[in-house]
């Protein structure tokens, strides 16, 4: 019997000439929705703006690499105090006023103190005349002696700022859009920039340092948050791990601007003013267009249809607008805002591996926190006629620890916790080695090469791990729990921040002691790396329209089996 002429009453009426027609229906309809678009199915975890502007193009590399350019006044705001408060030298550059002396008292060699010749009791000296060629911090607020450990304290006050700043952005954000906050901190910063500088009341200073450091931590927050809403995949991730590298080159450049000024004022006017650059760039900056989809208003809708068809036109992906763009824009906009709230604090401890991901990811990015901002400070234990090098050299050190993340990531994937772990744990143990020749008798300039050939190793390190946290850390978690996750890592390891500048007080005691001492956070913080672990989860292949037509022709009733029999008429795969 013919095959082709059986009627069965239980496939609800199709024919194969229907259902031939329904194939081809559906093919027109996936294939063909825009008369100048071929429109592929999307990857899960991708939307219509992805579809559109792509993972990565030109007008993404063009709006990160403007928003890279915030990290270099923030690094200029960190690393500052290196140049505005160098190190002076008793006697030579520094002596106890002697007008302030009575006839029996006598000025201990340190001018540190004065000495009463006939009761024998000794009191702090309190007024100095300075012969440095450079007007620096110190001689403005007597930083010398004893009161050195307020330099210390300056930048306690910068780092507070940067823990306040990141923690108001994220809270400003919920509110305002993340392009609004970028602007905010740029304008803010010059104000609060130009005050530090001319501040001549060393309370006053800190505070306003505090509030620079607000301001540069809200321009690098809200920047990040919108160049990872314009990217995707490895991209996103590959862009925040270099993201450091633009903090790097300012430090590298910080010396060559410090020697135009000669006075600790003038550095901070030429480290303030350049954001103004940011502020005329402002126009080729976009916002995130999922923050104002989901938080702006109905108008707004307008807004992220022709911001996005200017990426695609940039991108040259104009044939993938749908001829629907706006109403898919609109179905993205409902689903976002009926998306579900991020989870708790107390439920990122729930779940496989959970609380192993939880503690490891705390302290790991603590450990490397404080030795990548502390250990560029340490430089000036080395000393103050190596500082321009030294501070070049740590520069270099991070932007090869960045792209060493950046080869981990693309090439280890799962186990790039691992390597990273594994490469702080060695480079910890090499900067450890300073003890065999820091009472050695050297000569200067090699003992210095050799302590910064130490120090380099393990701040490369730091800065691979630190940048690898920041950009894959929220793999670990599921997509409810990676924003709690994220802000509460990041939260933590500022607080602990805090405590960076006192760990270079330990100098005072041997140089090697500060040095040991980040190396052992290193190790530390290596060995928390390792307990993390990215879950494998199955990506699904993206199927090409040709492969597509090619598995439905040969799914397609023409080509299958037809059987007479009732029940598996049922079973017929249409």
């Amino acid at each position: 019997m013919d095959a082709s002429r059986v009627s069965t009453p239980s496939s609800a009426g199709l024919s194969q000439r229907n259902m031939t027609l329904m194939y081809e229906r559906r093919d027109s309809k996936q294939l063909n929705s825009s008369p100048h678009s071929t429109r592929l199915p999307q990857t899960p975890g991708k939307d219509v703006i992805n579809d559109v502007i792509g993972d990565f193009g030109i007008w993404q590399l063009r709006t990160i690499l403007i928003i890279f350019l915030c990290k270099i006044p923030a690094s200029w705001f960190m690393a500052c105090i290196i140049f505005t408060a160098p190190e002076l030298y008793p006697s030579t550059e520094f002596q106890c006023d002697p007008s302030s002396l009575n006839p029996n008292q006598t000025v201990t060699p340190n001018q540190c103190y004065i000495e009463d010749a006939t009761t024998g009791e000794r009191a702090e000296c309190r007024n100095f005349l300075y012969t440095f060629d450079f007007h620096s911090l110190i001689m403005d607020f007597d930083l010398v002696c004893l009161r050195d450990i307020f330099v210390a304290w300056t930048q306690y006050w910068h780092l507070f700022g940067v823990l306040v700043g990141g923690v108001t952005a994220t809270k400003m954000m919920i509110f305002i859009s993340p392009r609004h906050v970028y602007f905010i901190g740029q304008m803010a910063q010059i104000v609060c920039g130009v005050v530090t500088g001319y501040a001549r009341d060393f309370s006053l200073h800190c505070a306003f340092r505090c509030l620079s450091a607000v301001c540069c931590a809200i321009m690098f927050t809200s920047g990040q948050a919108i160049f990872a809403d314009l990217t995707f995949g490895i991209y996103r991730s590959g862009a925040i791990i270099l993201y450091d590298t633009f903090w790097s080159i300012g430090v590298i450049f910080l010396p060559s601007l410090s020697s135009f000024f000669n006075n600790w004022t003038h550095i901070y006017l030429g480290i303030t003013f350049p954001t103004l650059i940011l502020t005329f760039l402002l126009q080729w900056t976009p916002d995130s267009p999922r923050w104002l989809l989901k938080n702006g208003r109905e108008k707004e809708v307008e807004y992220v249809e022709l911001m996005i068809r200017q990426g695609a036109a940039i991108n040259d992906r104009e044939m993938k607008i749908p001829s629907d763009f706006h109403d898919q824009l609109i179905a993205l906009r409902n689903k976002l805002r009926s998306s579900p709230p991020p989870a708790k604090w107390s439920d990122l401890w729930r779940g496989p591996r959970a609380k192993l991901h939880m503690i490891g990811a705390h302290l790991a990015l603590s450990a490397f926190v404080i030795n990548f901002m502390g250990m560029l400070l340490n430089i000036r234990s080395f000393g103050r006629d190596y500082l321009v090098p030294n501070t070049i050299a740590m520069g270099f050190a991070e932007i090869a620890g960045c792209f060493t993340a950046l080869h981990f990531q693309l090439k280890y994937d799962k186990w790039k916790w691992q390597w990273a772990g594994g490469f702080n744990i060695l480079a910890g143990l090499i900067g450890c080695s300073g003890w065999y020749f820091t009472h050695a008798e050297l000569n200067s300039e090699l003992k210095v090469t050799l302590w910064m050939i130490i120090a380099t190793i393990p701040k490369a390190g730091v800065s691979c791990a630190q940048s690898m946290i920041m950009a894959c850390m929220a793999e670990v978690m599921p997509p409810s729990k990676k924003i709690p996750y994220v802000f509460s890592v990041v939260t933590f390891a500022r607080v602990w921040l805090l405590s960076a500048p006192f760990i270079n007080v330990l100098k005072k005691i041997d140089v090697a002691l500060s040095l040991s001492a980040y190396c052992a956070l290193s190790i530390f913080g290596g060995i928390c790396t390792c307990l993390m672990l990215t879950p494998r989860t199955p990506t699904p292949a993206v199927t090409l329209p040709e492969d597509k037509m090619k598995d439905q022709k040969e799914a397609s009733p023409l080509t299958a089996n037809v059987w007479t029999i009732e029940n598996d008429v049922n079973n017929t795969r249409l």
